[in-house]
């Protein structure tokens, strides 16, 4: 999809060279930059949510279930 974009001088020279650098077209550098970016902003909405989770629940372990996994790993632990 075409799309038109405006962007600050300084950032549009920098963009401008970092495509070259990479030997890459203007628009894979910025697609590549945006899907990083989502996954970045994605990857925190996880975490948010396991640190919610995490706060309502015990972190403790079940005893019981803590001596059988001692007992699995023999002289080892």
């Amino acid at each position: 999809m075409k799309t038109a974009i405006s962007l600050p001088d300084p950032l549009f020279r920098a963009a401008e060279d970092a495509a070259r650098r990479l030997h890459v077209s203007r628009s894979q550098l910025y697609s590549e930059a945006l899907r990083e970016f989502l996954d970045a902003r994605g990857r925190e909405g996880i975490t948010e949510a396991l640190d919610r989770v995490y706060t309502e629940e015990s972190g403790n372990l079940d005893p019981v279930l803590t001596k059988i996994q001692r007992k699995s790993l023999g002289k080892t632990w």
